[in-house]
């Protein structure tokens, strides 16, 4: 089994890290390329990404899972949760496309950008607005490859995406001059790059994927979005934070704190993604086992991703509470001690909550694989959308700048508590059930 999890969790590991780091060195050419004011650009942009990303990853993921567990038991249908997370995916980008063709200024305004930051971020957002389809698909893409017996593939398509990112940024915004055009492209070409290696395996033998010709049905998406909301809220869940501080920082010190605040966000992001990593990794495992009665091994995959998961975010935290302050100053390329003064402090205090989100996102990971939807829920959203924003209000209102930073891990303890109390009703109604058995 142990063998097994580590086929699936390395790979994701290893992909989520290589997607952050793109989104690192996004950051640093924009940085480089604009200065201040691109960095605010482009983390008033971030919830739009996180809100294509979470909505790509509920229909995709959700779907994949339940493809995992039909085909365990043996279900003769599973190959349309395939087919239909590909009609819906289409269907919901279809809006992003049309807000960015018509209205990209007026959203961006209403992300809170002023006339200056518009000037930045307007072709920014339009371009990713419009590239929304292939952000989305390309989660079902891997999403089904991985879960089809093929987690190394989807892993390449992961990491070379990500490289073609990092490579076309450079080309784009400096020897070609195209700035943060450039940047948008590069971004919204590489899940094309990804989705055209994962076309190895649809066209392959060892496929057992197949495109059923049905009409989109509402019944199964909603099904698989049960089990897609942590994936959903996984995802979203750094966009609303994004959305929510940026407000309350706007208000108590300008784009100067919300810069700050964008270079804490994007660093974090490599813990959030690891830790996502080991989420995405168990749940095909984990759905095996839950499909074949197997609870010992089941309860087993749960403890050996935790492990996994703690290790990691006992890791971030020490490697920010030594080198924050050089972290911070490599996207400060104006060297300014206001920005510098907010994020090194920020940091750190950010950083304490990954020792609780670990336990946070893989249990909501674990309870989605194993079809326990609502309980996946309750933890995803109070971490990632409910306690984060009423504790940001409340804090910031006491503290200032500091509460904003000392909202995640607040919230993370909060969830943490909840989570103990699902995991005690979770196990005593197991015990009534095999007692009525």
């Amino acid at each position: 089994m142990k063998k097994q999890l580590a086929r699936y969790i390395a790979p994701n590991i290893l992909a989520m890290a290589g997607t952050s780091c793109y989104v690192l060195a996004d950051t640093f050419f924009i940085s480089i390329a604009e200065g201040a004011n691109g960095i605010t650009a482009l983390n008033l942009v971030l919830p739009v990404y996180g809100l294509i990303y979470a909505l790509g990853s509920m229909i995709g993921v959700g779907s994949a899972t339940r493809y995992s567990l039909s085909k365990a038991t043996g279900r003769e249908t599973a190959n349309e949760f395939f087919s239909n997370s590909i009609w819906w995916t289409l269907l919901c980008s279809s809006i992003f496309v049309l807000i960015g063709i018509c209205f990209p200024g007026e959203f961006l305004t209403l992300l809170g950008a002023d006339g200056e930051i518009l000037t930045v971020g307007f072709s920014y957002i339009r371009i990713v607005l419009c590239f929304a389809p292939f952000f989305m698909l390309n989660y079902t893409c891997t999403a089904f490859v991985r879960n089809d017996n093929a987690p190394k593939l989807a892993m390449l398509a992961t990491l070379l995406s990500g490289l073609f990112n990092i490579l076309f940024d450079y080309l784009l915004m400096f020897p070609l001059g195209m700035g943060m055009v450039g940047a948008a492209l590069a971004t919204g070409f590489s899940p094309i790059v990804s989705m055209s290696i994962c076309m190895i395996h649809f066209r392959s033998k060892r496929s057992t994927l197949v495109f059923v010709k049905k009409l989109p049905s509402l019944k199964k998406l909603l099904a698989s979005c049960n089990l897609g909301v942590a994936a959903f809220v996984g995802e979203l869940s750094s966009g609303i934070t994004t959305l929510v501080f940026n407000f309350i920082l706007l208000s108590i010190s300008g784009n100067i704190a919300v810069a700050a605040y964008g270079v804490i966000a994007n660093i974090a992001l490599v813990g959030t993604s690891l830790l996502n990593g080991v989420s995405l990794g168990l749940q095909p495992v984990a759905s095996s086992m839950h499909g074949r009665a197997n609870t010992g091994d089941e309860k087993s995959v749960y403890q050996y991703a935790l492990r996994i998961g703690e290790g990691i975010a006992v890791a971030s935290v020490i490697l920010v509470m030594l080198f924050g302050d050089g972290l911070v100053a490599i996207f400060n390329s104006e060297n300014s001690t206001e920005l510098a003064s907010y994020a090194e402090i920020g940091i750190r205090v950010y950083f304490v909550g990954f020792l609780l989100a670990a336990v946070n996102i893989i249990k909501s990971g674990f309870y989605s694989a194993v079809g326990k939807g609502s309980e996946a829920s309750v933890i995803a959203l109070s971490r990632g959308v409910v306690t984060i924003s009423i504790l940001a209000f409340v804090l910031a209102k006491f503290f200032g700048v500091m509460g904003v930073w000392m909202a995640f891990p607040t919230s993370e303890l909060v969830t943490w508590l909840i989570s103990l109390v699902i995991s005690r009703v979770v196990k005593a109604r197991t015990c009534v059930e095999v007692t009525s058995v």
